[in-house]
Parts: C-alpha cells; structure tokens; sequence
C-alpha cells in the first residue's frame, strides 16, 4: 500500500550534488539513495533543492541555492523569471557548455542504437541566442483575478506569465503585454479547463523578421463574433504590426492546442515573410521554423550537401510549407513534397508560384500513404529529404523510401532519440551515414535540431 506524502516533507530542503543534466537539460543527483531531479543546476555544482514530490522512486526538486558553482555557469542569467517558468534549463549555462551539452546528446543516442564510430560534428551554435523565437503558442488564464498569458511550469498547470520573455523576438512581447491589457480591460471570458468554461484558451503569435509584421491567433472555445473581433481589432489599433487576425475555435478538453477551424477576423490571411533565399507565405496553423536565421542556414546547408545538377529528382517528405522543397527546387528538375496538414500544403503551393518555381509537386495525405501512391509514378530519386515531428519517422515510411531507393537521404531531425532509431532502420536498408551536424536552433533550451547525410552504399552493414 502507498504511503501518503507528508506534506512538510514536500517543502524539505535538501543538499545534494549535481553528477549530469537528463535530455531535457535537468540537472540530476541522488538523495538518500533516491535520484532527484533539479532544473537550472548543472553538473559540478553543490545546491540546495526545495522538495516538490517526494515519490516512490524520483525527488522533484526546486534550485534554492548554489552552494559550488560549475565554471560552466554564467555569471548572471538573462532572464528574471528563469525559476518559475523552468522553459529554459540552460539559461544559467555558458554557449560552450550548451553546444558541448547538445553534441553529447545526439552522440548518445546514436551509440545507444549501436551506430558506432559515426562521427558527430561540433554544434552549429546560433546567432544571435536570444530573441530568436519568431512564433509562440502561448496559454491564456485567470488567476486571483488577474490575467497571465504564458507557459505552464514544468510538471504543473499553474500557469506563469512571460511578457518579458528573453527568448522571443521583441514584437511578441510587445503583443503579449497589449493582449494581457485588454483581455482585462474588455473583461474577456478567459477559459478555466477545471470547469470547461470561459472563452479565450490560448494566443499564437508569429513573427516575420524580414518585414516587421506579425499574425495573430486567437484559440477559443468556441465560436465567438462578440468579444474576439472587437480584441483583435483594438490590438491592430495599439500594434500596427499586426496585420492578420484570425480565430482558431477548439472546443476539445485536453492539451491540443489548435482545432481544426479556423476564421479570418482582421486584415490578411496569411503572413508573408522571407527565409533564406526564399519567399514565405505562411498560414495560421502551419508549421514553420520559430528561429529564422538558423532555418536559413540549415537550408542552404540542405541545398549545398544535395548537390543537385539541374536534371535530378528530390523528395520531401514532412514538407509543411516548402522551405526546403523550395530551396531545393532552384537546383532541382522537379521536387515532390508530401505533408498531412492540409493548410500547409495550400502554402507550399503558394509558395511555389510565388517563387516562380514551376518544378514543384505537392501532395496532401499521410507520408507512407502518399508514397505508396507516388512509386509508379516517381522518377528514380536523387535526393529524399525527411523532416518528420518530434517522433520520427513511420518504420513503413522508412521502409518504402528504401524500397524507392534514393541515392541519398538528407535527415533533419528534432530529437536525437528517435533519429538514432530511424537511422539504424536506414542503414539496414542499405544507406551509409556520411555526416551528423547538431544545429543550435533553440538556444537555452535542451533541444537540438540535426542533420545527418546518408548515401546507398553496396554495404549497408558496415561504417566507417
């Protein structure tokens, strides 16, 4: 039988010394023989944790104080609320020991799935590493009466405000403070997910560096003509800027963030922007890249390694709204792009012409759907790029590709764990990884972006 927690042992606080950081970047000790989990202290350092949850076999615990610091710790952290958002555990830690820190995880887990003697290059780092965040999806909710539009704290739903964040470029700021404003002012029904009332759930903001503008969205429970359209409009009036409302209606009652209808209420549809080479218009709910300047260099990256000669074939699957296909199309004889969000299929295409890049297919369906679909009709394949979610690949995606045999596979993954297991499928299905690049896209965060080239090689068994 359990035992009940004591509630004074919950707030015990305790000394412990920090021997490694887990893939989230939490720093990570032992109490008492149990191990005990503390964000925002690193290896090397001797702290004071504040206990959270005393559970079975793990210790939460909060930073207090830090008694030996590690030389890899800043001097100062550029963010005042780093201890109450927990967002960004390596806020606190040197651009080195980050780099270092995000190299060793992709070498992990790729030694984890037995890929041995592949080398990991150096992280590209990014620049700059603060105000890089481009879009946010952030929560909306009443507490005591007051409004907090933010993140809910790691392991909670209590909800923390960030209209300060040091992460987001300074016009989302800027929109967040306004929103907060006049949701108060306004007296807008703000949702309460204990009783699945109120209206307004979430704000999504996305920011185009290129031009200075933004598109906002608002998540409501339900469809709403009186209190949204009178906010969005008062919000273009205080942030010109601003020169897309829309309203996202999701009446669902667990953690998605965005339903599947969405309205126009002020100005444009979409939001035009640039990255890279190429021009970008981007719907409300489409997936794109929040750090633009690294997305950029990550795609002429894409488009150097493909090497293209003008007459070949490319692949890309998980396309979202074409950044890739289209910077592949300019070296490309035409380019194939899969992806299962309608919206941003509707965007790649109008990216396409936009670009006047008249080589480019796009489809929209499931990937493996889709590519057993395409196999009669594809050419033989130069190039297959893959971008899929946090959770990697289908292994029936994984094995049509190797049916369709590409002479090269371009990865980009955004979890080193589930790209270490697609790419031991890969290689099984005969492909020889030539290159692993880590890339910095979320700085102060534990998430690393990578790029891995594989090429058919006549003995997929074996690497270098």
């Amino acid at each position: 039988m359990r035992k009940k927690q004591n509630p004074k042992a919950a707030k015990e606080i305790i000394k412990i010394s920090i021997d490694a950081l887990d893939q989230d970047g939490v720093g990570q000790g032992r109490y008492q023989g149990q191990p005990v989990s503390v964000p925002g202290a690193y290896p090397q350092e001797i702290v004071l944790a504040t206990i959270e949850h005393h559970g079975q076999k793990r210790i939460a615990a909060l930073l207090h104080k830090v008694l030996r610091r590690a030389p890899l710790r800043r001097a100062a952290s550029p963010c005042n609320c780093d201890r109450d958002c927990l967002g960004c555990p390596l806020i606190g830690m040197s651009d080195k020991g980050q780099l270092d820190f995000k190299r060793q995880r992709v070498s992990d887990a790729l030694t984890e799935n037995n890929l041995l003697g592949v080398q990991v290059e150096e992280t590209l780092a990014a620049e700059p590493n603060l105000g890089y965040r481009t879009s946010c999806k952030l929560v909306v909710a009443r507490e005591r009466n007051a409004v907090k539009i933010g993140l809910y704290r790691r392991g909670s739903h209590q909800v923390v405000g960030i209209e300060d964040c040091p992460l987001h470029h300074p016009l989302i700021n800027r929109i967040v403070k306004v929103v907060s404003a006049e949701i108060t002012r306004q007296k807008i029904p703000v949702y309460n997910p204990n009783h699945q009332r109120g209206l307004l759930r979430y704000l999504l903001v996305r920011v185009s560096p290129h031009s200075g503008k933004a598109m906002v969205t608002f998540v409501s429970r339900e469809k709403d003509l009186r209190y949204l359209p009178k906010l969005g409009k008062w919000l273009q009036h205080k942030v010109p800027e601003v020169t897309a409302v829309h309203q996202n209606i999701n009446a669902s009652v667990g953690n998605v963030v965005i339903g599947n209808e969405t309205i126009k209420l002020h100005g444009n549809p979409d939001l035009f922007d640039r990255v890279g080479d190429i021009r970008l218009r981007i719907g409300p709910t489409s997936f794109f890249q929040v750090n633009h300047q690294q997305a950029a260099q990550v795609y002429r990256m894409i488009r150097d390694w493909a090497n293209l000669d003008g007459s070949q074939s490319a692949l890309d699957l998980y396309c979202g709204v074409g950044g890739i296909s289209l910077h592949l199309a300019q070296d490309a004889g035409q380019v194939f792009g899969i992806e299962v969000v309608a919206d941003a299929v509707r965007n790649a295409r109008a990216n396409a012409e936009l670009n006047e890049l008249k080589n480019c297919v796009f489809r929209a369906g499931d990937a493996a759907e889709e590519l057993y679909k395409l196999a009669g009709e594809l050419p033989k394949l130069a190039l297959a790029c893959l971008n899929p979610p946090r959770k990697g690949c289908d292994k029936e995606v994984l094995l049509a590709l190797g049916e369709l045999g590409p002479q090269q596979i371009i990865y980009m993954s955004c979890d080193p764990s589930s790209l270490a297991c697609d790419l031991a499928i890969l290689t099984e299905q005969g492909y020889r990884i030539e290159r692993v690049q880590p890339v910095d896209m979320f700085p102060q965060t534990a998430h690393v972006e990578t790029l891995v080239q594989l090429r058919k090689s006549e003995a997929p068994d074996v690497l270098d």
